[in-house]
């Protein structure tokens, strides 16, 4: 199992470097003023009122728990191999009880996390307010024993310890 983790989380990682970031594609004729703006950008709460609100509205949520992940679909049902790869992680470590939001329901959040981190995939974790990674970084802190630490300073106890506890026996 840990190798098919291994393989989709580098995958992902190769991609996101290749690629580089991405850029939403109404960016660019935002700022032009051109057709492709749509009808009524003047009217309601302009581009920074609303990229104000969606950023105060996302430092609540990667707040609100220990453990926050923006995931494509739900822990019991992810929407994508590396979502579940994250998924599966927090599960084996014995993280139940964490934050979780689905992309795939909210158009806003789902480009507006990406822009609050300046990470251009999905999923992102968050540890106590803070950006941590995707799901090669997650992978890679599991591997290294990293992800035990982090865990333990956000007073969570890795299940993981009690397996190597239990296997020393």
């Amino acid at each position: 199992m840990f190798s098919l983790l291994r393989i989709s989380c580098r995958t992902a990682a190769r991609r996101a470097v290749v690629q580089g970031p991405r850029r939403d594609l109404s960016e660019g004729a935002a700022g032009g003023g051109g057709a492709a703006g749509g009808a009524g950008d003047g009217e309601g709460m302009g581009s920074a009122a609303i990229a104000a609100a969606t950023r105060k509205r996302l430092e609540g949520l990667v707040k609100k728990d220990k453990v926050v992940v923006f995931i494509k679909g739900t822990p019991a049902q992810p929407m994508c191999g590396f979502s579940n790869a994250v998924v599966q992680i927090l599960r084996m470590h014995g993280v139940e009880d964490y934050g979780s939001y689905n992309v795939l329901e909210d158009q806003e959040i789902r480009q507006g996390i990406k822009n609050y981190s300046n990470w251009p995939t999905i999923p992102q974790i968050y540890f106590d307010g803070e950006f941590v990674g995707g799901c090669d970084i997650l992978l890679q802190m599991h591997q290294n024993g990293d992800l035990v630490e982090e865990l333990k300073k956000l007073g969570i106890r890795s299940a993981l310890l009690d397996v190597e506890k239990e296997d020393k026996k």
